[in-house]
């Protein structure tokens, strides 16, 4: 079996969700102790539940120590990746992207074509937000040849959840390809989304993509903010969302083809204001560091390049507990080779196929 230490390196959730995707990938048992050691929470919460339950169907696996607040599972994979139609319920505002993020390496090796509906939260702290899954992650993975697909179908907040997003996997037909992205170069286009649900009398998303976009237009930059409203209005969502909320997320495109995102999500006592500043200050941090890839992008990005076929490169804007943690998970388990100089991740990939 594998044996991790959930609570080595940054001792967060990623442990969880990228051992029990390779554990599949690998077709071995895991055996995961000591889960979040370091949260003020420690053990498994709903969310990570859920994303171990959905590796399980996904493959007919099983597990044994899964409840909420479990610090110890023991994973086994079944022997295939089933494709299909899949239906997947948080039942708390628990991070749908978090759950995709876990599925979505194994789905592009699976025996066909699938389909996830996943029901929580889709904006919130500390997670990546479905507007950054689309328009930044997504079209990284395009380049190294994964076609996939994610929808919004019902925009869903902090503290209710109730969010829907529909992604589509088409399995790749051999391997992913490594991706070269070492210079930044200059920013053609900066493009995002303002969304507020059941907020329009208080113009929260005008206000938070004015704020934005004038703090970038203070530093050279002309951006172009989308506004959304209540889905009534927007056909972009096939349903309103069942409580108030907001979320920003912009992303810079450069002339080298890189993406470099920011979001933030709507909370008590957080203004409008306050929130579209913050998301540019996010953006041109990252961007004046010189990285091709954002904050977020940096550690997500890791899992895909270490099962990719030939090297990856990219530069990252600083070092982070979650760059580390997935370098040494890609090592410990996958096998990959990895390295870090400047701020820089090379990763030479270990070419999986199905």
């Amino acid at each position: 079996m594998i044996e991790i230490d959930g609570g080595e390196r940054s001792g967060s959730g990623t442990i969880v969700r990228d051992c029990i995707g390779f554990s599949v990938l690998k077709r071995q048992g895991l055996h995961l102790k000591n889960i979040r050691t370091k949260r003020d929470k420690p053990g498994l919460r709903t969310q990570h539940l859920r994303a171990i339950q959905a590796c399980g169907d996904i493959c007919s696996g099983s597990f044994t120590g899964g409840q909420v607040g479990s610090k110890e599972i023991a994973f086994a994979p079944g022997n295939g990746i089933r494709g299909g139609e899949f239906r997947w319920d948080i039942g708390t505002a628990g991070s749908t992207i978090m759950l995709a993020m876990t599925i979505l390496p194994v789905s592009l090796f699976a025996e066909e074509f699938s389909k996830y509906v996943i029901t929580g939260g889709l904006f919130q702290d500390f997670a990546p937000s479905a507007f950054h899954l689309q328009k930044v992650l997504l079209p990284i993975l395009k380049r190294m040849g994964a076609e996939l697909g994610v929808t919004i179908q019902r925009p869903g907040y902090v503290p209710q959840g109730g969010g829907i997003i529909e992604i589509t996997v088409q399995p790749v037909q051999e391997s992913l390809k490594g991706i070269d992205m070492q210079v930044q170069g200059n920013v053609v286009r900066v493009e995002g989304v303002a969304l507020a649900s059941l907020l329009k009398e208080r113009k929260v998303a005008e206000r938070m993509a004015v704020k934005c976009s004038e703090a970038l237009k203070g530093r050279g930059y002309s951006s172009k903010v989308k506004v959304l409203n209540d889905a009534k209005e927007n056909p972009v969502y096939r349903n309103a969302s069942i409580q108030a909320g907001a979320a920003l997320a912009i992303w810079a495109k450069t002339e080298h083809h890189c993406l470099i995102g920011s979001d933030m999500a709507g909370a008590r006592g957080r203004s409008a204001e306050f929130i579209g500043k913050a998301t540019a200050k996010n953006l041109l941090e990252d961007l004046d560091s010189g990285a091709t890839v954002d904050r977020h992008l940096a550690d997500q990005l890791i899992p895909f390049a270490a099962l990719a076929e030939g090297s990856s490169t990219f530069a990252v804007p600083r070092m982070t507990a979650h760059v580390d943690t997935r370098l040494w998970l890609a090592r410990e388990i996958l096998g990959a080779e990895t390295e870090v100089k400047n701020n820089v991740v090379k990763i030479k990939g270990i070419g999986y196929r199905k």
